[in-house]
């Protein structure tokens, strides 16, 4: 391999962010990450155990890739977080519910401080996409509503409170994720709006947040007003001529991750990769095996040697990524203020709590049938939900309560519920959409939407929602049954003004 080669592939490595697959760095991943100059790691629950473990992975990462490192992570809140046994953030939509940018400020700083002490500075939060599609399979509580300007504010304070703690954020999913019916994970969304209502929706958050964001995440998402064949990953159009021209717009560039089903089944992985870069990012999260890590960076650095990727396009590239980590450096923090924090938390899932209709409380000591999902597993993007015997404890507390199971809402026999005088409760533990089958003429006496508030739109009956599952929810929905705190939130997405028949 000659030297101009070794130099092509120390610059390709440092435009892409891998994915790793074990809990420690092994001797083959370090003298990859070391060889390649790579400049960014992202790492999912799968990479986790304890904050012991943790800690010395990450240093381990800084200490191969050297000092200006970005070691990434996904901590939005609500179901999308990958450290677990932090001080437990509420999602983007129960702040937005709450409608306190002190609030979300406070949050945001407290999720910082605590990844931080991991050893990550880099966030791949807040979400910016405006969630007006109650269908949307992939992101609905992710969002923090769907006023773009109510929502922006939130978010900018969200993100402020993580810069004041040293960690970058990343809005994403430019230029909107939010109004869509299908998860780019699984396949390539379109969203067919005319430019003008993109300008008065979709991009609003984002060019509201251009000045403010150190680095964006683009959607593998095709927009046809703006360019009919490529999704936003790929286009000059969008991530140059919008973003960069249009916008103004000066920080980082990354891509989502390009083994989701939305760019892997349409693109071999350098191509995929090329096209990006070519388009105007200046990151790849090229997450896939490291077969694939392989192919990427080889074909990056073909690009830059062919002349596809400019070296000044090249260069632009990287003094926007070492602006980043100069301004974020790499390794842990003390993390003073845990309990604080947990606090914290605590008083933030509570501002979101948001009532529809005009639910009852069961007087203590009620006979209640709790009806929910046996188990909620992780669908790779959100963590795996509570389990109906621990909402079963919970409300045990309060309650007589007898538990009714179901695996899959669509298939179980809602009229073998007894009636028998119970007051029933429906809790609703993960993000699908109830169908026709569960909808059809039954309907609980309470809602108890933990996690996707459109949900409660699926039967005609009172609701309480939390906007997520994590045990601080969980204690503030016991907290309002037992009629020791109100619901304040007001619900920042339509659909949620309809009467309670």
């Amino acid at each position: 391999m000659t030297s101009a080669t070794t130099d092509y592939l120390d610059l390709a490595g440092q435009l892409m962010m891998v994915r790793l697959f074990g809990t420690e760095l092994d001797a083959d991943t370090d003298a990859f990450l070391r060889t390649h100059k790579v400049r960014g790691v992202c790492l999912f629950r799968q990479n986790m155990v304890d904050a012991g473990q943790l800690t010395r992975f990450t240093g381990a990462l800084v200490d191969a890739m050297g000092p200006q490192a970005l070691v990434a992570l996904d901590q939005e809140g609500g179901a999308v977080v990958r450290s677990t046994w932090v001080p437990a953030p509420p999602s983007a939509m129960a702040l937005g519910a709450a409608n306190d940018p002190q609030l979300a400020r406070e949050v945001g700083a407290a999720v910082a401080r605590a990844v931080r002490a991991l050893g990550f500075n880099w966030n791949f939060a807040p979400v910016l996409d405006l969630n007006n599609n109650p269908h949307n399979p992939v992101i609905a509580e992710r969002s923090f509503g769907a006023d773009p300007a109510q929502a922006t504010r939130i978010a900018l304070a969200w993100m402020e409170g993580s810069e004041s703690e040293g960690v970058a954020c990343c809005v994403k999913h430019f230029p909107g994720h939010g109004d869509t019916h299908v998860d780019s994970h699984r396949d390539l969304p379109h969203v067919d709006k005319p430019r003008a209502e993109l300008e008065r929706f979709e991009f609003a958050p984002f060019r509201m947040a251009a000045q403010a964001a150190p680095a964006m995440m683009t959607a593998h998402i095709v927009y046809p007003a703006l360019d009919p064949v490529n999704p936003a990953t790929m286009s000059r159009a969008i991530l140059t001529g919008v973003l960069r021209e249009e916008f103004g717009y000066e920080g980082v560039i990354i891509t989502d991750g390009m083994d989701m089903h939305a760019i892997a089944h349409r693109y071999s992985p350098g191509q995929a990769a090329v096209n990006a870069l070519v388009a105007g990012a200046d990151m790849v999260m090229a997450i896939g095996s490291r077969e694939t890590q392989v192919e990427t960076v080889h074909a990056i650095a073909q690009a830059i040697r062919d002349g596809l990727l400019p070296l000044p396009d090249v260069e632009a590239k990287l003094a926007r990524l070492e602006k980043l980590a100069q301004a974020h450096p790499a390794g842990p923090a003390a993390h003073a203020r845990e309990q604080d924090d947990r606090a914290l938390m605590t008083r933030a899932w509570r501002a979101g709590l948001t009532v529809l209709g005009q639910p009852q409380r069961p007087a203590r000591g009620s006979r209640v049938r709790l009806v929910a999902r046996a188990d909620v597993v992780s669908d790779g993007i959100s963590e795996a939900g509570v389990p109906a015997d621990r909402i079963a404890a919970a409300l045990g507390t309060l309650y007589d309560v007898e538990l009714a199971t179901f695996a899959d809402s669509e298939s179980f026999d809602w009229s073998a519920l007894p009636q028998d005088g119970r007051f029933t409760i429906l809790a609703s533990t993960s993000r699908r959409r109830y169908g026709p089958q569960a909808r059809a003429g039954w309907r609980p006496d309470l809602h108890l939407a933990l996690w996707n508030p459109y949900q409660a739109l699926d039967f005609p009956s009172p609701a309480l929602m939390s906007y997520g599952f994590a045990p601080p929810a969980l204690e503030a929905a016991v907290a309002w049954l037992a009629g020791e705190i109100d619901a304040p939130g007001t619900c920042p997405v339509p659909g949620f003004e309809r009467p309670t028949r």
